[in-house]
């Protein structure tokens, strides 16, 4: 026995490698959670880039949103009033006091067909916001047209290409 090793006894076996996959469920998570950070990150990224804090469009939009709210509560009157106004708001953010402010009646119904991206049809809709502020309560009964109209001015804002660049002190 001396200088010979024995048959039965052999050489320490290397154990297998580790294999990299599939990951550990603690892994699989980790990803998952880090990619679904990064899709909200970049959502928020662009809605900020789109509209940035302070935006007109995003101010439009809220109190369109609102007035839709509370457009069942409140009289077809002062709903169509409320929009009529912060239509002219909307039309002032755009493109200046100075090509929209003096305008009315039918005139302020086509510089709105005009100047809609959408090309909704304002000046035969529109009667509505000419009409019912000014009409007295016992002719003031529920109104469709409003929803319509509601609806082609959150239109409006949303497809306008212009920057947001007026502060948040026009809308209040």
């Amino acid at each position: 026995m001396t200088g010979t090793l024995p048959l039965q006894l052999r050489d320490i076996r290397d154990l297998d490698p580790i294999s990299w996959w599939p990951p550990a469920p603690g892994w699989l998570l980790l990803t998952v959670l880090t990619l679904l950070l990064l899709y909200i990150a970049l959502v928020v990224l662009r809605s900020f880039l789109h509209d940035p804090p302070g935006s007109w469009r995003r101010e439009a939009r809220r109190q369109l949103h609102q007035l839709r709210r509370r457009q069942r509560k409140q009289p077809p009157k002062q709903t169509a009033a409320e929009l009529s106004e912060l239509l002219r708001r909307i039309a002032i953010a755009r493109f200046g006091r100075e090509g929209c402010a003096a305008l009315s009646g039918e005139a302020w119904l086509e510089w709105l067909r005009n100047h809609d991206p959408n090309r909704f049809d304002w000046l035969r809709h529109g009667k509505t916001l000419l009409d019912l502020p000014y009409a007295p309560i016992q002719q003031c009964g529920p109104s469709p047209a409003l929803d319509q109209l509601i609806s082609a001015a959150v239109q409006m804002v949303n497809s306008s290409k212009e920057d947001a660049t007026r502060s948040l002190r026009r809308w209040r």
